[in-house]
């Protein structure tokens, strides 16, 4: 026996999962050793969620041990897997919106010492020692609901430390941070390391995660194919991994010399959002707009689709004044918008494929008050394929998608519109490196085709993937304008930060 297996926190043996017929896991190895920082890599659908589901007690496996220090664990529920060291954080950080910090941080510890009464004083002595560990301070009176999302997390990571974590699984924990918060994280993480607490990442953001870890594992198709040091490791060599395929990040294609103006920005202002934004956007060109959280980068967005309505400024599309604040005459113009949180902004989950599409495109299919099935059946089916999204049928319900096909869908919505200008915000929140990928490639290739695309995000690899140029927006103002061709990574990020 390996003294990695001796040692380890973790240590799942021939790990196998099966849901009626569909095996998601297939005699899986994995260990987790104190203090180890451990990047769990894989698309959506690969087994990630269920390894994590095993290991913090919430689904049994079908077949195989599982070990959690030292001891084996035949039977596993969340609160064994808690008492035995084990915190899991999940996306939306499972918190309590309307209680108080100190009631977050401390919940689950007064919980598992059995008092019949809440005791206020021990609330806040459990919370200020759990905040002192990693060097923050946050308002111990102040409700949850009120934190940003950075705060939140690390109010999140509090909780853990009071219940005593030895292993903090982490889903997805830079999504919605700025590049300073992640730092932030990170130098956290490297502490937390040092005293003996090991963490497991799933992100699909890489490089980030590749900075604090140790070891890689990936799982593809429910099975682990690929195990090593860090070190060992890119974000390209990972990607290949993880899809099974080469996945190369083409830059855009240059402007068609004399392409004309197709949008023109002037001077929009909205009262502490944004002010004085200006811009053209050509025909089939890409226009970035960035900046960190509370940049005014998302108002902009919601403001170009009339969702926000500035209180000066003038739009126009190919010559004609698009009156501003009214999402109907924004549409008219041709203008469409696939929001960022497109789980409750962008799609109506609970319906199928087919009228998720369709719904915009009701009028084009109606003839003397009848509506015709057929041929939005077709329309629908056309664009699904030419998006590869990844459905039984049209009339799978939206929910039953994975992140990528889902944005996909949002895209065929406005797609079949035939919009001259396209803004997407987020175009890729969320989703695992292969969609991602797909997502950028439909991009340019709707830009060749002459579509305006301006691309509002954070995430600087897809902006440089996907843009002609970038515009950085800092408290509510474009404060630079870069070439999308020529700037690098670092001096993105530069910007952003400086």
């Amino acid at each position: 026996m390996s003294s990695d297996h001796d040692t380890a926190f973790i240590d799942l043996r021939a790990i196998t999962k099966r849901y009626a017929g569909v095996t998601a896991l297939d005699s899986v190895d994995f260990t987790v050793q104190p203090g180890e920082a451990v990047c769990l890599a894989g698309e959506n659908g690969s087994g990630k969620s269920t390894l994590i589901k095993i290991i913090s007690g919430v689904e049994p496996a079908t077949e195989g041990t599982v070990r959690i220090a030292g001891k084996e664990r035949p039977y596993l529920n969340p609160r064994i897997s808690a008492a035995a060291g084990v915190m899991v954080i999940f996306q939306d950080f499972s918190l309590f919106p309307n209680l108080s910090v100190a009631e977050n941080i401390a919940f689950a510890t007064q919980l598992s010492t059995h008092e019949r009464f809440f005791k206020s004083r021990a609330t806040r002595e459990i919370a200020r020692k759990a905040l002192d560990r990693i060097g923050v301070e946050i308002d111990l009176d102040a409700r949850v609901e009120t934190l940003p999302v950075a705060q939140k997390q690390l109010v999140a990571i509090c909780r853990a430390l009071a219940s005593q974590a030895q292993l903090i699984i982490m889903d997805e924990p830079t999504t919605a941070l700025t590049e300073k918060e992640v730092r932030r994280l990170q130098g956290i993480i490297r502490m937390l390391k040092d005293e003996g607490v090991a963490v497991i990442f799933v992100s699909h953001k890489l490089a980030e995660v590749l900075e604090v870890s140790e070891k890689v594992v990936v799982l593809r198709n429910g099975k682990k194919v690929a195990e090593g040091p860090a070190t060992d490791f890119d974000t390209q060599s990972l990607t290949y991994h993880m899809t099974g395929r080469d996945v190369p990040e083409v830059p855009p294609s240059e402007v068609m010399a004399g392409a004309e103006t197709l949008m023109h920005v002037e001077s929009l202002t909205k009262e502490g959002s944004f002010a004085d934004i200006s811009f053209d956007l050509k025909t089939g060109e890409v226009l970035g707009i960035t900046g960190l959280l509370g940049s005014g980068r998302t108002s902009v967005a919601k403001a170009l689709f009339g969702l926000v309505a500035p209180d000066a400024g003038s739009i126009t599309v190919e010559g004609k004044p698009v009156p501003t604040g009214d999402p109907q005459a924004a549409s008219m113009a041709r203008i469409g918008y696939v929001p960022e949180d497109r789980l409750t902004e962008g799609l109506f989950l609970s319906q199928s494929i087919l009228r998720n599409v369709a719904i915009g495109r009701l009028d084009a299919h109606t003839s003397g008050g009848f509506l015709n099935m057929a041929g939005l059946v077709d329309e629908a089916s056309d664009w699904l394929k030419r998006l590869k999204v990844k459905a039984p049928d049209v009339e799978a319900p939206v929910q039953s998608l994975s992140g990528g096909n889902q944005q996909r869908v949002a895209l065929a919505r406005w797609l079949s519109r035939a919009p001259r200008v396209l803004v997407l915000n987020g175009p890729s929140v969320g989703v695992d490196v292969g969609s991602k990928a797909d997502i950028h490639d439909i991009i340019r290739d709707l830009a060749s085709q002459g579509i305006g695309i301006i691309v509002i995000s954070d995430d600087l690899p897809e902006l440089l993937a996907t843009c002609h140029r970038i515009l950085v927006m800092r408290d509510g103002r474009i404060i630079d304008e870069l070439d999308g061709r020529s700037v690098t990574e670092d001096d993105l990020a530069h910007r952003l930060a400086s």
